[in-house]
């Protein structure tokens, strides 16, 4: 059986808790507190050098981490990844962008605002985030004015990536009212039958 170290409030250990449920494989949930410093300890750094949450451990004894690497993994010949070279492209090109574009603004002003607090000294990085946060999201909205998943018409795990963190993305003060084609695509994804949320 899989273990996966995580913390349930982490929209990238989210990511692997809803492939993984998606797939109906079981695992064993091993909670890491990241601000108990848990990921700095001699034992987390063994699975984990980098010091990041989520780790897959595999039943082997192996360990994975970074969240969409370990989706590739999970999702390898199911139908949440592609098979045709171009559209596995595309959940790539999709993942790039949520690591790059979207993650680092939407879920740091999610950190900022909603974990955090709101900081006096984190303000001017919270107003930041705003503003390439929404630039973000209105590439999401031009994709899903077009098709109803963000590779087509599946469900993939480039929608798994980015559903994440723009699911709790008003935690982080984002308005998503601008977004129809957003919002119609993130009550698509949780009308999925073995959906599970964040935090169930």
């Amino acid at each position: 059986m899989y273990k996966v170290y995580g913390d349930y409030r982490s929209g990238n250990c989210y990511k692997v808790k809803l492939m993984l449920t998606l797939l109906g494989k079981p695992y064993d949930w091993v909670p890491v507190d990241i601000f108990k410093g848990e990921t700095r300890s001699a034992e987390f750094l063994a699975m984990n050098p980098n010091g990041r949450i989520p780790v897959l451990e595999l039943e082997d004894g192996s360990y994975l981490w970074e969240s969409n690497a370990i989706l590739n993994f999970l999702a390898d010949g199911s139908e949440f990844l592609p098979t045709e070279p171009r559209l596995r492209t595309q959940v790539l090109q999709w993942q790039f962008f949520e690591q790059y574009s979207h993650e680092p603004y939407i879920a740091v002003a999610r950190r900022i605002q909603w974990l955090e607090g709101m900081p006096a000294e984190r303000r001017e990085e919270y107003q930041v985030c705003q503003i390439r946060g929404h630039k973000a999201l209105k590439v999401m909205e031009q994709q899903l004015q077009r098709t109803p998943y963000l590779v087509g018409d599946s469900y993939s795990i480039a929608d798994i990536a980015l559903y994440a963190y723009t699911h709790v993305a008003h935690e982080g003060g984002f308005d998503l009212g601008a977004y129809p084609a957003v919002n119609a695509w993130l009550a698509r994804i949780a009308s999925h039958p073995r959906h599970v949320t964040m935090l169930g």
